[in-house]
């Protein structure tokens, strides 16, 4: 059953409730490898940090945040620019109503307007719901570090996932950005 809810850029009023998602994340799944909960005052600077090249949407139904999703720098070195990493997370709450899919679906269309080429997705051992959307939306699994995290007491594999956004060469759009960093 799909939930409608409405999916907007996030802003610092926010930082509760995302650090609130979070944080169940945190202690009850795989999906981050964080393994520390979040303060609110973090969560702020986090957003503070997440300039217009790599925004962040929450998802809304009825006045209250159930989910987020982000577009983070791969990395810092300039030859990564025009390649990003996405993350979601939706309330337990709200799980299996399709806000994942549509927070997914919103910081694609998000990147392809930002001139990406290609996404990233990390998705670790035990998240089949995050694989599932992941390659519902058009990532392809790209390979497996096996045993590259621990948490809950295991050793867990990490699937990394991409999807391409353009064919060839970089539009001129992410051209521009360069090397533009926040």
């Amino acid at each position: 059953m799909t939930i409608p809810c409405g999916v907007r850029r996030a802003t610092l009023d926010d930082a509760a409730a995302i650090a609130e998602i979070y944080n169940e994340a945190i202690l009850t799944t795989t999906a981050t490898f964080d393994t520390e909960p979040k303060s609110v005052e973090d969560r702020r600077k986090w957003l503070q940090a997440h300039c217009d090249r790599f925004p962040v949407y929450v998802a809304d139904v009825v006045g209250r945040v159930v989910g987020w999703a982000s577009l983070s720098s791969w990395s810092d070195r300039c030859a990564y620019g025009d390649t990003a990493e996405t993350s979601f997370y939706v309330h337990s709450d709200f799980r299996g109503q399709g806000i994942g899919r549509q927070l997914k679906r919103t910081i694609i269309q998000a990147a392809r307007e930002l001139g990406y080429f290609t996404l990233i997705a990390r998705v670790a051992e035990g998240s089949e719901a995050s694989l599932h959307v992941n390659l519902a939306e058009g990532f392809r699994h790209a390979g497996t570090l096996r045993k590259v995290g621990f948490k809950f007491g295991r050793r867990l594999d990490v699937h990394f996932l991409q999807l391409m956004l353009q064919d060839d060469e970089a539009s001129p759009q992410a051209q521009a950005f360069g090397a533009e960093r926040c």
